[in-house]
């Protein structure tokens, strides 16, 4: 009987890595039953998905809280459908609210959890790192400080490198053709988010900015899962070009970027293009970060250097007259962009080389090989 394996992801970086994690499993083991909660690029890859990525990405406390009758009633789903389908282990995917209530139903159940990517439990809601150890059987981490920070917790984790390495690695493969739409003029990209809300906070702001960069072309990268009509909405007749599902060609032409706090950040960053980071939240998910979070930046460029290397522009400080400022002195050929260039090359060299999709391939199939139904 074909082994089964069960992944959750919750968001579209998720998806990415889902899908890069399932083309490797089924590389060397093709037989292998693969059913998930993802988006397009797992179903691409070959999963299985039984609910798409698009229903299950609400942001912030307000949000989780209005919608706390839809997300008790997926946790519920998701159970039953383990429960019949009866998988030889689960993936998680971070997305913790969600995948930490699975592995302890997962446990109970007696199929093996592997965690990968962990929940930033680093930066805030520490306490869930004794879920984590009660529940998790194996906990595949893509930073190279988590390692060290669990370790202080007393568990014992797996370094495997960034997945987004492998991602940009097979974009390099690919020939680069011109952006559809595109006049010639250098790109300032824009990447406001993956979900509604953030796209509604960040775009009009980004917009703002960029509103007199006639002497560039600005490129809105759209999330695949987001209507189009989400950002038209903001748009409103600006001279932008909208791109749908083409972020990494986007990139690979940019000179600099606007990009909302979250894994766009590292993946600006890898791309070796220069970036300001953009975040603002509603207020009560705001007063909570302030009381919450014990780390001192929120992109992980900066995390993972542990320095300031990209400004970020947060709240308060998101404002279109400052992120022009600094947008500004990244286009020019001075000091501070060659600087931040040499930054990022070096934040590439931390993070390692590709290879971590195959890694955790190789680790989940030694689960499975050992699994008896």
């Amino acid at each position: 009987m074909a082994k089964r394996v069960y992944i959750i992801a919750g968001e579209a970086s998720g998806d990415l890595h889902g899908a890069n994690l399932v083309r490797a499993l089924k590389a060397g083991h093709p037989e292998v039953e693969v059913r998930a909660w993802g988006g397009d690029r797992m179903a691409s890859a070959g999963a299985d998905v039984v609910k798409h990525i698009r229903d299950l990405a609400f942001m912030g406390f307000s949000e989780v809280v209005l919608n706390l009758r839809t997300i008790l009633g997926n946790i519920d789903r998701c159970e039953r459908d383990i429960a019949t389908w009866r998988p030889d282990a689960i993936v998680l995917i971070d997305y913790p609210g969600f995948n930490l209530r699975i592995a302890t139903y997962a446990k109970k159940l007696g199929i093996p959890v592997v965690y990968y990517i962990s929940p930033q439990v680093w930066a805030w809601k520490k306490g869930r790192v004794k879920r984590i150890r009660r529940d998790v059987d194996r906990m595949l981490v893509i930073l190279p400080f988590e390692k060290d920070w669990y370790a202080e917790q007393g568990i014992e984790v797996e370094f495997v490198g960034h997945p987004l390495l492998d991602a940009i690695a097979q974009e390099g493969e690919r020939p680069l053709g011109p952006l559809p739409g595109a006049d010639g003029r250098p790109v300032i990209a824009l990447l406001p988010g993956s979900r509604r809300q953030e796209i509604g906070r960040m775009l009009p702001v980004m917009l703002e900015a960029v509103r007199t960069c006639t002497d560039h072309q600005v490129v809105v990268a759209a999330a695949p899962s987001m209507p189009e009509e989400v950002y038209r909405d903001h748009i409103n007749g600006a001279e932008v070009l909208l791109l749908h599902d083409r972020t990494y060609d986007i990139l690979r032409h940019a000179r600099a970027a606007l990009v909302t706090s979250g894994t766009a950040t590292l993946e600006t960053a890898l791309f070796g293009v220069p970036e300001v980071v953009c975040y603002a939240g509603g207020a009560v998910n705001v007063w909570l970060a302030r009381r919450l979070i014990r780390v001192p930046f929120i992109s992980l460029v900066n995390l993972i250097m542990g320095r300031e290397v990209v400004r970020e522009m947060i709240q308060d400080d998101l404002r279109a007259d400052r992120i022009r400022s600094e947008l500004d002195v990244l286009l020019s050929d001075g000091d501070p962009r060659a600087r931040m260039i040499s930054d990022l090359r070096s934040l590439r060299e931390k993070l390692g080389g590709p290879g971590a999709s195959m890694r955790v391939a190789d680790r989940l199939w030694k689960i499975l090989s050992e699994r008896v139904r």
